[in-house]
């Protein structure tokens, strides 16, 4: 659980250094984008690792039918990463459908896992979602949303399809099937 805590507290130093201390991360320049990329990685290594060796501290047991919901919404979430950024409809219509998407997988895989690691690993990932979209908020209050595309339409349901496979995959690989057993 530990690593699982230390990979937390570092995924959110690396995030929000640039948002608590712009002028600081400024200062840094390409160096600093390169120790952010670089921390989010290690973040993201001691949180897996981190999760697989937690001992399992079950605090509640999901019903069945939650699998697909969860299914369904993460349907959605990776939709809102692949528009994140493109001028597909989600980002014509909402701020941040990154962090909106981050905070959707979060609540699905909080609504299938009923352990102490899930709820401080997804729980805490949830909670980052909510910190950045209030002080991205703060400080920058005016927000434009860009003109929708058609192309950007077509390319975030490719994304969304490839992305969805990929991470399907590799969950089977991992020993956490997506589908119900």
């Amino acid at each position: 659980m530990t690593l699982l805590i230390v990979g937390l507290a570092l995924w959110y130093a690396s995030h929000l250094f640039k948002r608590l201390m712009p002028a600081r991360r400024a200062a840094m320049g390409d160096r600093g984008k390169m120790l952010a990329t670089a921390l989010s990685l290690a973040s993201i290594v001691l949180m897996v690792i981190g999760y697989r060796g937690a001992a399992e501290v079950a605090l509640w047991t999901p019903p069945a039918f939650m699998i697909h919901i969860n299914n369904l919404l993460m349907v959605v979430a990776f939709w809102l990463f692949a528009a994140s950024g493109t001028r597909a409809w989600p980002s014509a219509r909402m701020r941040h459908p990154m962090l909106i998407g981050l905070k959707t997988w979060a609540v699905a895989h909080l609504l299938v896992n009923g352990d102490l690691a899930s709820v401080v690993l997804f729980g805490g990932m949830l909670g980052y979602g909510v910190i950045a979209v209030i002080l991205i908020n703060r400080a920058e209050p005016d927000w434009t949303p860009p003109v929708p595309g058609k192309a950007a339409a077509l390319k975030t349901a490719v994304g969304t399809a490839v992305a969805l496979a990929v991470v399907i995959g590799i969950h089977t690989w991992l020993g956490y099937p997506t589908y119900p057993r």
